[in-house]
């Protein structure tokens, strides 16, 4: 593999200064437009590009203008439309969104974390699947600001944008139980994540005023993917006595439940799922919605903020979810 070539180089072929080339390229400074274009011509030649990461930690210290998203699955598609809300908010001041996703590995996120700060990134937005985050302590005083998306901090103070969790899966089984369902199969994420503990204490609180105590005996735990979940709701609906309804706790194991619903031919099964889903409102499904675009939206407004000097207590913004009944619960 060959080298990249210089800055010297490029200098040298378009017949200015280093200093000249280096402004020329960068759009600083005054460079007769004749000299910029026969200077972005000989870059162009020799396939240079300026290392602007480099060329704003000599200027600035020890910041860029990147900000790093750490998140799930990328496929997921509420982590690219939180991706979607955060970039265009921070792209208005001035500042560029990497992703990287963890694929909820505490491990991999912990090694993502350090590699992205020893680039200097200006803030990292985290969609954690960590258990605690102390470690990020030292880096919390040394000014990087954090803010935690979906699922909060831990041992670690730090702003966070989170949904209504509890809320809107007591929304959905209050919905299920209004239509006479009193067995209901309850298809979970990896059940050491927050968001899962507490959708299913929402449901459990709704359950449990409803004076419904056998649950959890439908409740499955851990489908993390469509082909677990998928699984998961065909064992449940080969039951004796099979649940009449089923609740799942994201869009990826609604997907998996659609694929076990329809193989196994039951119609009479009703289905409710938190998060929207592509083609869910033409595949009829009645769910627990919010809007992952507006999520990103705040939370690159409260890094804006802290780079912005803001050093006030840490801000906890809770952001609303609604059901949307579609023809998977309708009365049969």
């Amino acid at each position: 593999m060959s080298s990249r070539p210089s800055l010297a180089q490029v200098a040298a072929l378009s017949g200015v200064s280093v200093k000249t080339a280096s402004r020329a390229l960068s759009g600083e400074g005054y460079v007769a437009v004749e000299t910029k274009a026969r200077v972005q011509n000989a870059a162009d030649e020799l396939g240079y590009r300026l290392n602007r990461t480099a060329r704003e930690l000599r200027r600035g210290g020890n910041t860029s203008t990147l900000v790093g998203l750490l998140s799930g699955d990328l496929a997921n598609p509420f982590y690219s439309r939180l991706a979607s809300g955060l970039e265009r908010e921070l792209r208005m001041h001035g500042l560029q969104l990497i992703t990287a996703s963890t694929d909820e590995n505490p491990e991999w996120e912990r090694r993502l974390t350090d590699s992205l700060l020893e680039r200097r990134v200006r803030g990292l937005v985290v969609v954690s699947t960590m258990a605690e985050h102390g470690h990020l302590a030292a880096e919390r005083r040394h000014g990087s600001p954090f803010v935690f998306v979906d699922r909060p901090p831990v041992d670690l103070t730090a702003d966070a944008v989170l949904l209504d969790n509890r809320g809107g899966a007591k929304s959905a089984a209050e919905h299920l139980l209004e239509r006479g369902h009193r067995r209901i199969g309850i298809v979970g994420d990896l059940s050491r994540l927050t968001t899962h503990q507490d959708r299913v204490e929402g449901f459990a609180e709704a359950m449990e005023a409803a004076g419904i105590t056998g649950w959890r005996d439908y409740l499955l735990e851990d489908a993390h993917d469509v082909d677990k979940a998928e699984r998961a709701v065909r064992s449940l609906l080969a039951r004796d006595p099979a649940p009449t309804a089923v609740f799942t706790t994201n869009n990826r194991i609604t997907t998996g439940a659609l694929r076990a619903l329809r193989a196994s031919g039951s119609r009479d099964k009703a289905l409710i799922g938190f998060d929207e889903l592509d083609l869910g409102d033409v595949l009829g499904v009645t769910v627990v919605a919010h809007d992952p675009e507006e999520m990103g939206r705040h939370a690159a407004r409260l890094l804006l903020a802290r780079l912005e000097g803001d050093d006030g207590p840490a801000r906890r913004v809770i952001l609303p979810t609604r059901l949307i009944e579609r023809s998977t619960t309708a009365p049969h």
